[in-house]
């Protein structure tokens, strides 16, 4: 195990990441916190009652480029559960990259059900373990359309200032 710390402009997030279940998701995000590509980019979507996303967007609104998709690790056994971490995608099932969410309320919906293209879900590989009132803190700011987005965006920046990882024994 390991953790992750998030150090934002609204306080800080830790997470322990299971690189038992979820070895491919739990390298990913320590490569681009190891290349410092955290640091600058938004929470860039929130959602209250659903979830947190960020780690793809700067302060612009432009798409940080990243490195190639990752294997979907759904099927890891680990469940959408408020405080879990989970890898964002797009609709094709390998597809995420550096972008992740904290889910803020139990999200079964997003859990794996089946290998079809509806039921495959979205991979859960860390759970918050400190700051889970920073994201609750988060979670309720205003939200609105900016830039090329049309929705769920906060109108003020929540940045990610710095991304450290912490071994653990």
């Amino acid at each position: 195990m390991r953790k992750v710390k998030f150090t934002t402009t609204m306080g800080e997030i830790v997470l322990e990441i299971d690189d038992d279940k979820a070895p491919n998701s739990s390298k990913n995000m320590i490569d681009y916190i190891e290349a410092d590509h955290y640091k600058g980019l938004l929470f860039h979507r929130v959602i209250d009652g659903f979830m947190i996303q960020g780690g793809g967007y700067d302060k612009s609104l432009e798409k940080r480029s990243t490195s190639e998709p990752v294997e979907n690790e759904a099927k890891n056994e680990l469940k959408n559960e408020r405080g879990t971490v989970a890898m964002a995608r797009g609709p094709e099932l390998h597809s995420a990259t550096s972008q992740f969410y904290i889910n803020v309320v139990d999200n079964p919906f997003l859990d794996h059900k089946d290998d079809s293209e509806n039921g495959y879900g979205y991979a859960v590989f860390g759970r918050i373990v400190e700051g889970m009132d920073t994201v609750d803190k988060i979670k309720g700011v205003k939200t609105g359309a900016r830039g090329k987005f049309d929705k769920d965006v906060p109108l003020e920046d929540i940045e990610i200032e710095k991304a450290e990882v912490e071994v653990l024994e």
